[in-house]
């Protein structure tokens, strides 16, 4: 019957502030409804102010659509590129209506997360649910699939972690560290049989890239960052700077930090890591580079455009290492990734 028909791409972001007066309402957006005062959202709007209250992530994305752009054109992927986020302008819903009046019936739609979880894939999929009930007659909109171990995606962190380690008088000695975004210990449990999805494929994903630098068994370690909310909440751990405390105390004296759980550079890989993370490694005595992520690197690019191929000519499913290529459709029920719990109130 042949593959199935598509006449359009959505790239689908988290989004961020492009000037210091769009910082709190962003904030204001992307904690709505879990009663975050403006006193802690003013804490956090000083990360985006000492950038300027610009976050990098609208332009990566930019520079994403584009070289994406390119690479359809030049592998005949015959596909107009939209591009929607959750949490600022180009607003997701907006852009579905765009593509309902531009005649899109079907679309392919990239989340901006390499893995599963309640906000790199559940959240993502609900976001596309509302926007699609916005609009009459909406696209179909078809989310592709988790790309945490695709060679492409894994070739392009390996690139990163070598040219950091290039900065690094003694690479070999170096100690490898990968982060990732932490989330509520409850927003990792998964209905199904793989349950801490979350975890399990941001270890595998340090796990490849570890192994494609220096071998099976190589040491390295997997740590979190960008912990918020409340401190009654477990969250998974350890936090990147408390490791590096231990590191010191181990007798470390200088770490990569590749940050695998991101895709692009965006503001809490900039501030966790080259500032606060920085700071953390002066002060134990540790000499800290930082790795790129994934970005615009061929290699990913050219996995993105793997991705599109297996959906619309049934190009071959790629996946490094024993989990294998992630699915299409999800196959747990309604109750997977779900959001953080919320602790009982104290009385």
């Amino acid at each position: 019957m042949g593959a199935p028909v598509y006449d359009a791409f959505l790239l689908l972001g988290f989004g961020g502030p492009e000037s210091p007066d769009e910082v709190m309402p962003f904030l204001r957006h992307v904690t709505a409804g879990r009663n975050v005062p403006d006193e802690r959202l003013l804490a956090v709007a000083e990360h985006y102010h000492h950038f300027g209250g610009v976050s990098p992530i609208n332009a990566q994305n930019r520079a994403l659509l584009a070289a994406l752009g390119a690479a359809f054109a030049a592998q005949g992927i015959d596909l107009p590129l939209y591009w929607g986020n959750r949490n600022s302008a180009p607003w997701l819903a907006d852009t579905v209506a765009t593509m309902a009046a531009d005649g899109v019936t079907r679309a392919l739609v990239l989340a901006t997360s390499a893995t599963g979880g309640y906000s790199g894939c559940r959240q993502y999929r609900e976001n596309l649910r509302d926007a699609a009930a916005t609009v009459d007659p909406a696209p179909e909109l078809v989310k592709l699939r988790h790309f945490f171990n695709h060679p492409g995606f894994i070739a392009a962190n390996v690139d990163r972690v070598r040219e950091a380690l290039a900065g690094l008088p003694h690479p070999d000695e170096a100690r490898l560290v990968f982060t990732a975004h932490s989330v509520p210990v409850s927003m990792n449990d998964t209905a199904g049989p793989e349950g801490g999805l979350y975890l399990t494929q941001q270890r595998e994903t340090a796990r490849l890239v570890a192994q494609a630098l220096r071998g099976p068994g190589t040491p390295y370690d997997l740590v979190w960052q960008s912990r918020s909310g409340p401190p009654q909440v477990p969250w998974l751990e350890p936090d990147v700077n408390d490791h590096l405390r231990l590191l010191a105390k181990d007798g470390v004296t200088s770490v990569v930090v590749a940050p695998t759980g991101f895709v692009s550079d965006h503001l809490e890989v900039l501030w966790d890591l080259d500032n606060e993370a920085a700071e953390t490694a002066a002060e134990v005595g540790i000499t800290l580079v930082r790795a790129g992520t994934a970005g615009t690197h061929p290699a990913f690019v050219d996995a993105l455009c793997g991705l599109v191929r297996e959906r619309t000519d049934s190009a071959p499913r790629l996946a490094d290492g024993p989990m294998g290529p992630s699915w299409d459709e999800c196959p747990f029920d309604a109750g997977c990734c779900a959001p953080a719990r919320r602790p009982a109130p104290v009385t």
